[in-house]
Order: structure tokens, then sequence, then C-alpha cells
């Protein structure tokens, strides 16, 4: 299986790299992207930005780790992983999962497993930055580890 897996703070284009990602997938019959943004929250005082950083060389091998155990699990034709660190204003995308497979079924399931693992799993800490200056480290929260639990055999 093709995986590309990359930690970056540039921006990525969705569409660039879904056509990248469609080169490596073989006769995919499915492909499925997720992207996800920084939310700006409910919060009292609002998020000027979140901070991210990560351990260079160690992230993307967990990542990977995580990808391959996917692969392990469902026939997967292709991936590809960006996740961004820095500090990223609201709205921005700050994660993109692409999964390619034969079906559909495998495509969304193992992408759905990714993200999960992704929040729990890949060493990244987050900083919530705000616009009165004030800020705070982001706690794990329970609904991430119980998402992820559904996937233990």
């Amino acid at each position: 299986m093709y995986c590309d897996i990359t930690v970056q703070t540039a921006a990525f284009d969705l569409g660039a790299e879904e056509l990248a990602l469609r080169a490596h997938a073989g006769d995919a019959g499915a492909l499925v992207a997720f992207q996800g943004m920084v939310r700006a929250h409910d919060e009292a005082t609002p998020l000027a930005a979140l901070f991210l950083e990560h351990y260079s060389g160690v992230t993307e091998a967990e990542i990977r780790r995580i990808a391959e155990q996917a692969a392990a699990r469902w026939p997967l034709s292709a991936c590809r992983v960006i996740h961004r660190v820095g500090a990223l204003a609201p709205g921005e995308p700050i994660v993109l999962v692409i999964i390619a497979a034969g079906h559909r079924a495998a495509a969304f399931a193992a992408a759905e497993y990714l993200m999960d693992y992704l929040k729990t799993q890949a060493p990244f800490w987050k900083r919530e930055d705000f616009v009165d200056g004030s800020s705070r480290w982001v706690e794990a929260k329970a609904s991430d580890d119980a998402a992820c639990g559904r996937w233990h055999d």
C-alpha cells in the first residue's frame, strides 16, 4: 500500500492532494477524504489560534504506524495524511486524511480509524491561545478516547 505522511506548517490544497493520491490508488473504487478545521469554540473569550507542537520524526513514525494498522485491517490501495503544526487560526485546515480502497466500506472505516487514532495516539500537543492573551493546553477528551476504544478487538 502506498502511504504518504507529512507534518507541516503550510496549508494544503485538498483537490491537489486528492489528485496526487489517485495516481497511486490503482483501480480503487472508493476514495474518502476528511479535512478537519480549527474550530472557534463557544468560549467567553474568542480563540485567536490553536498552536500545535510535535516531535519531528517521532510524530510521522507514529502516524505511519497507525496507517499500517489500518492497512492490516482493511484492503487499502493508498493513503495520504497531512497534519499541520504551528499557529492555526479558526477556520484553517488542520488535518487531512485521504483513503483509497477497492470499496467504500473499507475506505470509510479506515478514514474513521485513522482520525480516531490521530486524535488520541499521535504525539501532538495543542495549546489554545485566546484574543485576550490567555492560553491553555488542550486536555484529552473522554469522548475521543471512547471513539478510539470502539476499534479494540
